[in-house]
């Protein structure tokens, strides 16, 4: 990528039967400046296309950098489908296609043919019903790459990372680690400083209990685990926050004090970014080599089909995909 060029994503459309082709067919007909390379099945894209009351102009991609796109020109690369979609009834024969769409997106951005991947969403339950163990994006891309990441959710005003991810909450406790919560905090860090363009990035790590663990009378993890590796780090320079309860790091007069935040579990912050920025909300992948951003929505089984899926999520997934890609050209 150089300055002549549009940033140059891989747009995966995710579950056929949902609604993810009919987002990519919106996307592609918007003035959205960036090379999008739609990765899926040609004939799905162009029924999403129809169903969704927009004219594409589909071609094959060829692999050249483009310095402009007009609205409704969109490149594919071609995954064919095992059978056809029928629109809100995922089939498990059509598994095999979704994994090979994330395969051939995440290898063209190591083998530097994109300059970044934008993921549509897949219906986990349909891959697992084929007999495949998958638990999503951010794991399949992470041992695509062998690398170890972050799940960020980004929005317009806050930046949320996650220490565990998908766990009971019952196992959320022995899975906060030192050697997790340094790992986490380290990727987060060079993220925010490469990708995000933050030099000195300033994050404010939650506790684990209610008020943090109040002096240890509501809990220890934060006095045995979760102090010792901030203090740890902050004698390496790093600029970190807390401990910080959960119910007062998000009031107006704290934003200012952060760039993003750790939470130590899944609904401990993610309620209050999507009840703030649902619709603008982005999944982003730290840590891997390449930039990865996503809807922050499921396949919505209900509309798949009928053209009236919100493309917002999709927009702003675009979006910073291409901001991060000019951040990561410039440094």
């Amino acid at each position: 990528m150089d300055a002549t060029t549009l940033p140059r994503l891989a747009v995966t459309a995710g579950e056929p039967a949902g609604v993810g082709p009919e987002l990519v067919a919106r996307l592609a007909a918007s003035d959205c400046a960036a090379d999008l390379v739609a990765i899926t099945d040609k004939a799905l894209l162009r029924r999403a296309a129809s169903a969704s009351g927009v004219v594409l102009d589909i071609v094959d991609d060829d692999g050249k950098r483009i310095a402009s796109r007009p609205p409704g020109r969109i490149r594919v690369r071609h995954v064919p489908l095992a059978v056809a979609e029928s629109p809100g009834h995922p089939d498990p024969r059509n598994a095999r296609h979704v994994l090979d769409m994330l395969a051939l997106a995440a290898d063209g951005c190591l083998a530097g043919e994109f300059d970044g991947v934008v993921t549509g969403p897949v219906q986990k339950s349909s891959i697992n019903d084929a007999g495949i163990p998958f638990s999503g994006h951010t794991e399949f891309f992470a041992e695509r790459a062998s690398a170890e990441v972050v799940m960020m959710l980004a929005g317009p005003r806050l930046r949320v990372t996650l220490a565990t991810t998908h766990l009971p909450l019952s196992a959320v406790p022995s899975a906060v680690t030192p050697a997790l919560l340094e790992r986490t905090l380290r990727i987060v860090r060079t993220a925010l400083a490469s990708l995000f363009g933050i030099p000195q990035p300033r994050i404010a790590v939650l506790g684990l209990n209610p008020h943090a663990g109040e002096g240890g009378h509501m809990g220890h993890e934060e006095i045995d685990t979760i102090v010792p590796v901030l203090e740890r780090l902050r004698a390496e320079g790093m600029e970190l926050l807390g401990p910080l309860p959960a119910d007062t790091a998000f009031v107006p007069a704290m934003r200012d004090r952060y760039d993003a935040v750790l939470a130590m579990y899944h609904d401990q912050a993610l309620p209050v970014l999507k009840s703030e920025a649902f619709d603008s909300t982005v999944n982003v992948t730290l840590g891997l080599p390449f930039i990865r951003t996503s809807v922050d929505h499921g396949t919505a089984l209900d509309r798949a089909g009928t053209g009236t899926a919100n493309p917002a999520s999709l927009f702003s997934a675009t979006h910073l995909a291409m901001d991060l890609a000019r951040q990561r050209r410039q440094s």
